[in-house]
């Protein structure tokens, strides 16, 4: 079965364009096989509307994204807010465009579960995506830590789908994650789960481009994703990918203050050999 699904990714996904090709990287929020599932229908209107090819590259753990972005190998990233700070500081990649709606971090639990507050959690185990994951666990964990005082370990477990599996399955007390994956669970899922904590919100996941890749392409991206905006099937398109109520990204206004949370000691870079 997974060899299946593998081939009907790569059919989606592999470009009819005879130019250039860009790779482009998404956080791994989903399973790879969802993720392309998401993004194909917005790269097939990309190619024909502005002209720009993507390949869409598909990572199955968020350290082996980070892996790759840090070493400059994909053209475009669709990351997170605090890996656009490492983008940036590593490679210089320059955020393009993001959803509009602000991301705030989510901590959930089961409604029918024993945790009603937060003091429920002190000593017990707690899942993240992981631990650069920022709504759904970096900053998450930053704030429950030096603000809450709530002791607690982390288990980090690839996937906020997974975050939620192991909330409703009683392996953990609570769970980090975010409004826009959560909305996604089936109606059973969300009926269950509850948020009992959210942190602060801040400027959504930008889609960013490499300084390699030529301003002229990424102006006719960026023209192209914009015109969605305004056409009712084109939404459709932007908010399966989470870049709904599209606007223009800005590094300074959106992205540079959190730099200024120190977040560096709740972060993690994972060693990793595989790209």
């Amino acid at each position: 079965m997974r060899r299946l699904l593998a081939c009907l990714l790569s059919f989606l996904l592999t470009p009819a364009f005879a130019g250039q090709v860009y790779i482009l990287s998404v956080v791994p929020q989903f399973t790879p096989v969802d993720i392309g599932l998401r993004w194909a229908p917005l790269l097939a209107y990309l190619e024909k509307e502005a002209g720009v090819s993507l390949q869409l590259r598909v990572m199955d753990r968020i350290p082996k994204f980070e892996s790759d972005f840090l070493a400059g190998l994909p053209d475009f990233v669709f990351l997170n807010p605090y890996h656009a700070v490492m983008a940036k500081k590593a490679r210089g990649y320059v955020p393009l465009l993001r959803g509009g709606a602000p991301l705030n971090g989510i901590l959930v639990v089961d409604r029918n579960g024993p945790v009603k507050r937060l003091a429920d959690l002190e000593g017990k185990t707690l899942a993240f995506p992981s631990p650069n994951a920022f709504g759904a666990s970096l900053y998450l964990r930053a704030l429950l830590a030096e603000k809450e005082k709530i002791t607690f370990t982390p288990s980090y477990v690839g996937t906020h789908q997974n975050v939620y599996r192991h909330v409703l399955l009683g392996m953990v007390a609570a769970g980090g994650g975010v409004g826009a994956t959560l909305e996604k669970e089936p109606a059973s899922a969300q009926s269950r789960l509850v948020a009992i904590y959210s942190t602060p919100g801040v400027a959504s996941h930008p889609l960013a481009a490499h300084p390699r890749v030529p301003a002229e392409v990424r102006e006719r991206l960026v023209a192209a994703l914009l015109k969605l905006d305004h056409d009712p099937a084109g939404r459709k398109l932007l908010e399966a990918v989470e870049l709904d109520q599209t606007q223009v990204a800005n590094y300074a206004r959106d992205y540079a203050p959190l730099e200024k949370l120190k977040l560096e000691h709740y972060a993690h870079i994972e060693k990793t050999g595989d790209n």
